[in-house]
């Protein structure tokens, strides 16, 4: 039984898997929390919600779900499922009703970090590698010392 009668389903983020959470998982676990990670396809947020909510239909506790980055979307959509006590969303996208994380990242500031997302080829997303390290990791050095 988990240490607060609740257990915790874990999104991750596009570009990334559910590997990303191992730590994190790890230590809800040492905590006698219950934990899954979901594994979603990131084909698409209709998939990537239909696969969270299958991952909380075979929870038998109130559910915390968790969303990183994109995964804050996912959980927007699948945080209506019944047994979802709480969402946290972790260096997430929030949208709100109509809007896309599309929408959202528009609304960056010109002036800082774009996302180094390249145009959809044959409906798949992929990043820019010179565009990659300042986006996601800009305060951490190129080569460790």
């Amino acid at each position: 039984m988990s240490s607060a009668g609740k257990s915790v389903v874990l999104v991750h983020g596009g570009f990334v898997d559910g590997a990303g959470w191992k730590g994190v998982y790890d230590i809800l676990k040492n905590d006698g929390y219950g934990v899954a990670v979901v594994q979603n396809p990131t084909l698409s947020l209709t998939g990537d919600n239909a696969a969270t909510r299958q991952i909380l239909d075979e929870q038998t506790e109130p559910v915390v779900l968790v969303g990183h980055s994109y995964g804050g979307a996912v959980i927007s959509e699948a945080g209506t499922h019944e047994k979802v006590n709480a969402l946290v969303y972790v260096t997430a996208f929030v949208p709100d009703a109509g809007e896309s994380v599309n929408t959202l990242i528009s609304g960056f500031p010109a002036d800082g970090p774009q996302p180094p997302i390249l145009p959809p080829r044959n409906g798949f997303l992929f990043l820019d590698k010179e565009r990659f390290h300042q986006s996601f990791a800009g305060d951490v050095p190129l080569r460790p010392s």
